[in-house]
């Protein structure tokens, strides 16, 4: 299955206390909390290139299936990981104590980051 596409944010849980966790600021919580993100994601085979972009951030990452690849969190750090796909719609990895699950299916995709007992849960749909 493709993950190619533009996606717009849905719906999102847990974004307040997972961004505490992660330590950002309440002011950058506050900002970002109501802000619509819109992810492109452009696969060619076991390479992606994402762009998410919210307001005015934009946060580029390129990695490869089973090769390590910098990319840069949700709170501006960068880290070095190992993404693995898991059927044919699941991207997977570990992050500095977090599990990363992007799951596509048909025209709606679910990121999943847990961190301990908190997780946080983005719903966007193809634009």
């Amino acid at each position: 299955m493709s993950f190619a596409g533009k996606y717009e944010l849905q719906s999102q849980e847990n974004f307040e206390p997972f961004m505490r966790a992660l330590g950002l600021s309440e002011e950058e919580i506050q900002k970002g909390k109501d802000l619509k993100s819109v992810s492109e994601i452009v696969q060619d085979g076991k390479k992606f290139k994402v762009t998410v972009t919210t307001g005015s951030k934009v946060v580029k990452n390129e990695f490869t299936i089973g090769e390590e690849s910098e990319i840069e969190l949700l709170n501006g750090e960068k880290a070095k990981v190992v993404v693995q796909m898991e059927g044919n719609n699941k991207l997977v990895t570990q992050v500095k104590g977090m599990k990363s699950v992007t799951e596509v299916n048909g025209d709606i995709i679910t990121y999943t980051m847990t961190m301990g007992d908190l997780t946080l849960k983005r719903v966007s749909k193809r634009i």
